[in-house]
């Protein structure tokens, strides 16, 4: 007698799953490759040594170990508020964390770019009190990959903190440790490798980030230019 499927649905579901990877994955990747594919070992090196494209490697990576660096921090500094206080607005906070989730890119890099802008309300603010424009310049890409990848470390860390048990530290407390020691010798270590994914998926978020960051950067070669403008400028062209 034929045994039963134990999951009902199986074979529809994974039909969808692979047409979706197909479709979504798999072709645009053919196709890039493809495309690729075209080009001589010489004209690689031409587009690679390229001094345009150089520096907009350098602003697309620099920025993003920046942001990625200062989201690792503060990304652990709210989840530890999260997961261990109780304060007002607590769930309207934690809600506004997955913004950057929900809202379009094109649609953050607009807001970004009209706040942080010489004239906008911070950009404005910023400017007047301490001489620094933040948008369309490479400040502006590093702030706008700060909101896109502040999630990625909240929500990685987030877990972890839930998990730890707190008795730990009161028996470190208990032995006389401090607070300091017992945050580096027995939350650290617990957090750390969470702390390093998040860090990671920030940074590479932000290396491939376009919608979000194309609207405050400016755009400008050699200064404010990112390299997926580039890659834009090169598939079109």
């Amino acid at each position: 007698m034929p045994q039963s499927n134990i999951m009902p649905g199986f074979r529809p579901a994974i039909s969808l799953t692979l047409v979706y990877l197909a479709l979504i994955v798999l072709i645009p990747l053919s196709a890039m490759l493809l495309k690729s594919m075209q080009l001589s070992l010489d004209e690689y090196w031409a587009i690679l040594n390229n001094k345009r494209v150089l520096a907009s490697f350098r602003v697309s990576f620099g920025s993003a170990l920046i942001a990625a660096a200062i989201a690792a921090v503060f990304g652990f500094i709210i989840a530890w508020s999260l997961v261990r206080y109780t304060f007002p607005g607590k769930r309207l906070f934690d809600a506004l964390i997955d913004l950057p989730f929900a809202l379009p890119t094109a649609v953050a890099g607009i807001v970004l770019a009209t706040i942080y802008e010489p004239q906008g309300w911070i950009g404005k603010l910023v400017m007047d009190n301490f001489g620094i424009q933040i948008a369309y310049k490479p400040l502006g890409i590093v702030v706008a990959l700060i909101f896109i990848g502040l999630p990625f470390v909240v929500r990685t860390i987030e877990p972890v903190l839930q998990e730890l048990d707190t008795a730990t530290e009161e028996a470190a407390a208990s032995l006389g440790a401090t607070r300091l020691q017992a945050f580096v010798k027995v939350i650290l270590p617990n957090i750390l490798p969470a702390t390093i994914t998040g860090f990671a998926m920030a940074f590479a978020r932000g290396v491939g980030e376009y919608g979000s960051v194309i609207f405050i950067a400016g755009n400008m070669p050699y200064i404010s230019e990112i390299i997926c403008l580039i890659f834009l400028k090169l598939c079109r062209f």
